[in-house]
């Protein structure tokens, strides 16, 4: 195994330089950190991470929590999508991410507590946003650096969070269907514990409203993010006495599940009933017919949160920010117009 003082014969420089280089001191010139390095990479040095990392006070580590067990979340395209742009920002600032494998909330709350308490991670990413959250409630106790992609319950001025404008994208999608002459329209969200859904039907409710259309109680349905999920909504949606002709759709995973229910029912999309949804996931293109949805556009989601983590960790003055990415609505095949 290559070590400092292998560097430090090669080169003809002290040990002290080396470690010198290694912390990028600006007090070492560019002519030797490039013959220590060009050394490094021919003797095929790596640096002790964990040591240097003791040094520092810090795991150069941040941990990502799902928002129920890591086997359920996983399965919506969601997830993967914005883990990537988490790594994209980890791997270019050479820090590791640690992923929540716990699988109910007494475990999610478990491991929290080991990675704060073990200082495993600099902070934390909570990748959902939970009316009385046991989590944050301790983070914030523990004044330990975390973000959330969504809107936080409470301190939205105090909490670092990335978020989309998710009650104007259900309005706008809502809209979009009154406009193709949709009048009964139904919306299937996910929890109504969680912000993302509670804000996209507030948004799809005040289309309706400034529209003079009926809100009907009936027409609103909810259910787990997962494919499952939808086709179970979709049983009682055909059960209605008055049918809608379209239905908004708070989450991609779910609208497969709708569009395949309502195949199965012998009920046509679009023509018999318009479908619209969420999130832009790569499956909502091509699926059959291809879904129009709004692009929230995830990866950057991922990215936005690891970047204001990192800088909050390192630096604990780091003011809160509210990050809003923006949306787009993808028009595919997936809505009729209605003939009054």
């Amino acid at each position: 195994m290559v070590t400092i003082k292998d560097i430090a014969k090669a080169t003809g420089v002290s040990p002290s330089t080396v470690s010198r280089v290694l912390a990028d001191n600006p007090r070492i010139s560019e002519d030797t950190k490039k013959k220590v390095r060009k050394t490094m990479r021919e003797l095929g040095y790596h640096p002790n991470i964990h040591a240097r990392n003791l040094v520092a006070k810090s795991s150069k580590a941040i941990g990502v929590i799902l928002p129920s067990s890591a086997d359920k979340a996983l399965q919506n395209p969601f997830f993967p999508e914005v883990l990537r742009g988490i790594g994209s920002v980890t791997h270019e600032r050479e820090y590791a991410m640690v992923l929540s494998s716990a699988q109910n909330g007494e475990e999610i709350m478990s491991e929290v507590r080991r990675m704060v308490f073990g200082r495993y991670v600099d902070g934390l990413i909570l990748l959902y946003s939970r009316i009385n959250d046991p989590v944050t409630e301790f983070l914030n106790e523990q004044d330990f650096p975390y973000v959330i992609v969504g809107k936080p319950y409470e301190n939205i001025n105090t909490v670092t969070h990335v978020d989309n404008d998710n009650f104007t994208a259900g309005k706008e999608i809502t809209k979009y269907l009154i406009d193709q002459g949709h009048e009964y329209i139904a919306f299937i969200g996910g929890s109504r514990e969680l912000f993302v859904t509670v804000d996209r039907e507030a948004g799809y409710e005040a289309a309706l409203k400034e529209a003079g259309l009926p809100n009907i109680e009936e027409q609103k349905l909810h259910t787990e993010f997962l494919k499952s999920g939808g086709r179970e909504a979709v049983e009682s949606i055909l059960a209605l006495e008055k049918r809608p002709t379209a239905i908004v759709v708070s989450d991609d995973l779910i609208s497969l599940g709708v569009l395949s229910r309502l195949e199965q029912s012998g009920v046509n999309v679009p023509e018999d009933i318009s479908v619209v949804s969420f999130n832009n996931v790569y499956l909502s293109e091509i699926t059959r017919p291809a879904l129009t949805t709004i692009d929230i556009h995830i990866y950057e989601l991922g990215a936005q949160s690891a970047k204001a983590l990192i800088e909050k960790a390192e630096n604990k003055s780091e003011p809160a920010k509210r990050i809003i990415i923006p949306h787009d609505i993808i028009y595919r095949d997936s809505v009729s117009k209605r003939e009054s």
